[in-house]
């Protein structure tokens, strides 16, 4: 009978240990199995460079909801960006969505701003009012360059002076 006993005893552990692992499974990789407790929103910007599908959507620097999909409108020639938000989250059709960064060079994500001066925005709405994430490599690229330019203009200046002396 002990024999018996010791087995079970193992049998219910494995199946408890499986049971951990998928739940954790569920949760880590963010998969709803029993209904979603969230709803769609859309925004449409002129350029997502550095935004990813999973990418956090963040109110007031909580964490509300993530990139659903991004694809491309061709006819309004427009990347649209489709999020899926808490069903708790409300948001306004007056909302500002823009991309921003993590630190310096740290991944990109989605900020919104939600409004509160019209009415709510309904599931699949579209936010109007965007920004685009702001380019460091083309500030750093101007701010050299016109830095050289400025080198440069001084450079020839100090050469005319020298000339004529």
């Amino acid at each position: 009978m002990k024999k018996y006993t010791m087995e079970t005893i193992v049998g219910i552990f494995v199946v408890f240990g499986l049971l951990c692992v998928g739940y954790m499974t569920v949760k880590l990789g963010k998969v709803n199995l029993f209904g979603d407790n969230s709803y769609s929103l859309m925004a449409k910007f002129t350029t997502v460079a550095g935004l990813r599908k999973g990418s956090p959507v963040n109110i007031l620097g909580i964490d509300v909801g993530r990139v659903e999909k991004i694809t491309m409108d061709q006819e309004n020639l427009r990347a649209v960006v489709e999020m899926r938000i808490k069903n708790d989250i409300k948001i306004y059709d007056d909302a500002i969505a823009s991309i921003k960064t993590e630190g310096l060079i740290g991944d990109k994500y989605l900020s919104i701003d939600p409004g509160g001066g019209g009415d709510l925005l309904k599931p699949n709405g579209v936010i109007t009012d965007t920004q685009a994430a702001v380019d460091v490599e083309q500030l750093i690229s101007k701010y050299a360059f016109g830095e050289l330019k400025k080198v440069s203009s001084k450079n020839k200046e100090t050469e005319q002076e020298k000339e004529k002396k």
